[in-house]
Order: structure tokens, then C-alpha cells, then sequence
């Protein structure tokens, strides 16, 4: 059962190597038939129309039927007489400003040690005591039949010290208007220098109340929101370990 099981591990960690080398080969074609070219940059399209696009849907209050009077000029929901040009419907732009700087400091260390000793001795086995050799190696007498001992010890520290600055302005695109009047919005920005595409994605929930007259909106007004900001090309490819070492990374036990 044993030599089974071994065989089914084997089976399992071979096909997940040749799947590993498989799409190494693909990536290694694609990348040899770019060769001497800049990374292409993606095409401007319908953020909905993105594979991993899926609509929003988040708990609604009651709806509220708005009532016209017939002698007056304001309609209930409006938040002024006028239309400002901030972003207010589906389509319209917005600008996210993105003002992260965190810092953060933890230090941890840890100390277990244990030790531990157990003995049993058979003074007496209706006088077949001396016949103990019989059965277990020789040096096995009544006295030291058993005798037990263990030492663990444990000794784990941790640090870590993070300190992340990032100020960025992008445009977004209102691509949801929620039924309470909260918009989703999306945007993305890619900057190619040389042969490095620098790419940042905003998206979140917003509401309309937080826009600034500058039509502009901070990052942390923003509901759900997830910023993503890194870059792919030549430097990003050399500081990636390979596929290979990825895999071993996680297949390994030790």
C-alpha cells in the first residue's frame, strides 16, 4: 500500500513538472518572437467587456418614488438646481488621487525548550524475568527494560519593517451607478519607458457626495477599493525567479 501510494505521488509530482515545462515552452515562444520589440500595450476598450469584469451588486435601501409638484420647480433627489460637471453617470470620467505613505514597524522572537525523561523498569515477572534475553536482545534485564528520553527546543524570531510611499493621479471611468446613487468606477493607465510598461488599476465604489468640485475623488473615500500598481517588460522579467524555481518553491517540503 505504501509502494502505491508512493507511485501515485510520483505520478502526480511528474505531471505537474511537465505541465510547468509545457507552459515555460509557451511563454519562452512568445517572448523569443517578440525579441529586439517593447512589450505592446493593451488595446483601449470597454472595461466591461474585460474577462474578469462582473458587476457590482452590494445590499440597497428601500427605493423612494420621487413626486413632482405642479408649483414648484425642484424634484426631490436633486442636490441643486443646476447640473455641475462633476462625474455623475455611467461614462463619465473621474480623477482618483492616490496618496499612500505607510510605515510600519514589528518585531517578534519567540523561545520553547522542553526536556523530558521516562523510565520503567520489571523487577519481577513470576520469576521469568531473567528469561527477558529470550525474547529481547540480551542486554535487556528487568531493570532497564525502558528508559526514555527527549529534548525539543524552539527558537523563532521575526521583523518586519515596511514603509510604502505612492502618489498618483489617474483617470477612471464610471462604469456602474448603484441604486442608492453610489458609482463604481474603473480606470487604468499603462506608461511605457524604453522596453517597461508601468501599469496601475483603480476600481472601487464611490459616492457621489465625495466628489470634489475639481471632479476628483481620494482613495480613501473609496469603498471595496483595489489599487494595483506594478509594471512588466525586460527589468520586471529579470527580478521574476524562473518558472522552475517557482515550481520547486512549492513542491518542495524542506
Amino acid at each position: 500500500m505504501t509502494r502505491l501510494s508512493s507511485l501515485i505521488r510520483f505520478r502526480r509530482l511528474l505531471g505537474i513538472a511537465a505541465a510547468a515545462v509545457l507552459l515555460s515552452g509557451c511563454n519562452a515562444i512568445d517572448r523569443l518572437s517578440n525579441l529586439g520589440q517593447a512589450p505592446e500595450m493593451s488595446r483601449i476598450q470597454d472595461p466591461t467587456q474585460s474577462p474578469g469584469y462582473q458587476p457590482i451588486s452590494m445590499p440597497m435601501p428601500a427605493p423612494v418614488v420621487a413626486t413632482r409638484q405642479a408649483n414648484s420647480l425642484w424634484q426631490e433627489g436633486s442636490r441643486a438646481f443646476f447640473k455641475d460637471q462633476r462625474a455623475s453617470d455611467i461614462g463619465d470620467i473621474i480623477t482618483v488621487v492616490v496618496q499612500i505613505n505607510d510605515e510600519a514597524a514589528v518585531t517578534n522572537t519567540t523561545t520553547r525548550t522542553r526536556a523530558n525523561s521516562e523510565g520503567a523498569s520489571l523487577g519481577g515477572l513470576f520469576g521469568y524475568e531473567g528469561s527477558l534475553g529470550q525474547v529481547f536482545p540480551e542486554a535487556v534485564t528487568g531493570e532497564n527494560l525502558v528508559d526514555l528520553g527527549s529534548n525539543s527546543s524552539n527558537v523563532g524570531s521575526g521583523e518586519v519593517d515596511r514603509e510604502e510611499e505612492i502618489n498618483i493621479r489617474i483617470a477612471a471611468v464610471i462604469t456602474q451607478k448603484l441604486p442608492n446613487g453610489n458609482l463604481v468606477l474603473y480606470g487604468r493607465q499603462e506608461v511605457r519607458v524604453n522596453f517597461e510598461v508601468r501599469e496601475i488599476v483603480v476600481g472601487g465604489v464611490i459616492r457621489a457626495a465625495d466628489i470634489t468640485s475639481s471632479n476628483t475623488i481620494s482613495y480613501d473615500q473609496m469603498a471595496e477599493a483595489r489599487i494595483a500598481y506594478g509594471g512588466r517588460g525586460q527589468l520586471t522579467d529579470v527580478q521574476q525567479p524562473r518558472y522552475g524555481s517557482q515550481v520547486l518553491d512549492i513542491i518542495m517540503p524542506f
